[in-house]
């Protein structure tokens, strides 16, 4: 495998992209629809079963602190049995627990579901993630991952109107809409579980559709530094490491402004004007346009420039400064306007930061490691809806709770530039070795 083996990984990598993606993508999709179709349910549930909306916020955040203790424990689980039956696993059980929202009939009920789904699906995003460190080579990790997040691009344009269809059927069989959205994705969700199962290898070695010289030559460009087997006795190398800890904080203020944005988009777009649940749902969604071209876009510069630190810091602060233009414009068109702008950037930076993350970590240091740092940001999943609502049932006037926005996004570019200088430090305190052509 020396002479012709770049242009063999090559090949061999584009097919492993043909036949991964469409699994992982489906598997996250799914995800995506089932953690946020509450927000389509927003207004229906207080004026069905009279949830309030700082109620609301909570139960929509609650759903990342059980999603967030479970997230290291899950992957070590996942290291150990492979990613084809842990990622069934996961998404037949949220699956399951998102039909049975239907089933909501208070708060309470609320609260309790929304905990359950978490723990259900916790580790499903690291494992996608771990998933890639054994399949792909660095070069191409910051592509790969860009692909992955048009699921949750995909998730908003096509979920949120089919979401918004399904919702229409309120009276049908004496169920709401929203109780018919939850069971059908919910049961959906299963299905896609069961594709997992079938269509998903753990690892290269496990794929009938390569060869032993070709499984053996995508591990070995995946490999990274070699990892220790263990966790006790590495806490720090895991967990304690600088960037990793910059990596962590960077995304939980990420998440925060994404999940307090995201979880009341559909709120917003009716607070502009737009009426009907389908209508509102089709607009939600055409503004996951705005994330598929920024999933694409920035691993596309990347690729003509690659300074993934910089481009981090250029997203952080041009969505930053979109979401406070909408904080003090009243023009409708520049606000939908922004609202596209800000989510280009907030979501296009995703893929540039986890191919960051990936290049410093492999093997169990990477199972548990980018989990710790997705558990971080979940939890800023969780304050971001939560103090959105709470500001938006105390304050006076809808655009309150978008100072709150502004000022994490403020914070998250402060972190990103601090994190470009903690990433050179490590470059330059620990030289790696050099990268052979075409990995």
């Amino acid at each position: 495998m020396s002479l012709g083996s770049d242009a063999l990984h090559a090949a061999v990598t584009r097919r492993a992209i043909r036949r991964l993606l469409p699994v992982l993508g489906l598997a996250y999709f799914m995800s995506y629809v089932d953690r946020t179709n509450v927000s389509l349910a927003k207004t229906q549930l207080e004026a069905d079963i009279g949830i309030s909306a700082a109620a609301y916020g909570l139960g929509a955040g609650v759903f990342f602190i059980s999603y967030a203790l479970l997230e290291v424990p899950s992957n070590m689980v996942l290291y150990r049995v492979g990613a084809r039956a842990w990622i069934a696993r996961i998404a037949v059980t949220w699956g399951l627990v998102s039909a049975a929202m239907m089933f909501v009939q208070g708060e309470l009920s609320f609260y309790v579901l929304r905990f359950l789904l978490g723990a259900a699906e916790a580790g499903l995003y690291p494992a996608l993630m771990y998933t890639v460190t054994l399949w792909f080579s660095q070069r191409h990790r910051v592509k790969v991952v860009g692909l992955i997040y048009t699921a949750p691009a995909l998730a908003t344009i096509l979920g949120a109107p089919a979401g918004g269809a399904l919702m229409s059927m309120d009276g049908m069989a004496g169920l709401h809409g929203w109780q018919w959205m939850f069971l059908v994705e919910g049961l959906v969700t299963v299905a896609v579980g069961a594709v997992v199962w079938f269509a998903l290898p753990s690892r290269p070695q496990d794929a009938r559709w390569l060869s032993a010289d070709e499984a053996a030559l995508l591990s070995e460009r995946a490999a990274g530094a070699p990892s220790p087997h263990r966790l006790r006795g590495n806490l720090k190398l895991a967990f304690g490491r600088p960037v990793v800890l910059m990596l962590a904080a960077v995304y939980f203020m990420n998440q925060l402004v994404a999940s307090a944005v995201g979880f009341n988009l559909p709120a917003i777009v009716e607070g502009l004007g737009v009426e009907g649940t389908t209508n509102i749902g089709l607009v939600t969604g055409s503004i996951g346009l705005a994330v598929l071209a920024g999933v694409l876009f920035f691993p596309w510069l990347h690729g003509r420039i690659g300074d993934d630190t910089g481009l981090i810091v250029l997203c952080a602060v041009a969505g930053t400064t979109a979401m406070g233009g909408f904080l003090v414009t009243d023009a409708v068109a520049a606000q939908f306007t922004l609202l596209f702008v800000a989510n280009f950037f907030l979501m296009g930076t995703l893929p540039l930061f986890w191919s960051v993350a990936m290049s410093r970590m492999s093997g169990l240091m990477a199972a548990v490691g980018l989990a710790f740092i997705n558990t971080v940001g979940l939890l800023g999943g969780f304050f971001g809806p939560f103090l959105f609502g709470l500001i938006e049932d105390r304050a006076d006037g809808d655009r309150a709770p978008f100072v709150l926005v502004v000022l994490a996004g403020l914070v998250g570019a402060v972190l990103a530039v601090a994190l470009r200088q903690l990433v050179r430090r490590e470059d330059r305190a620990t030289p790696r070795t050099p990268v052979p052509a075409g990995k």
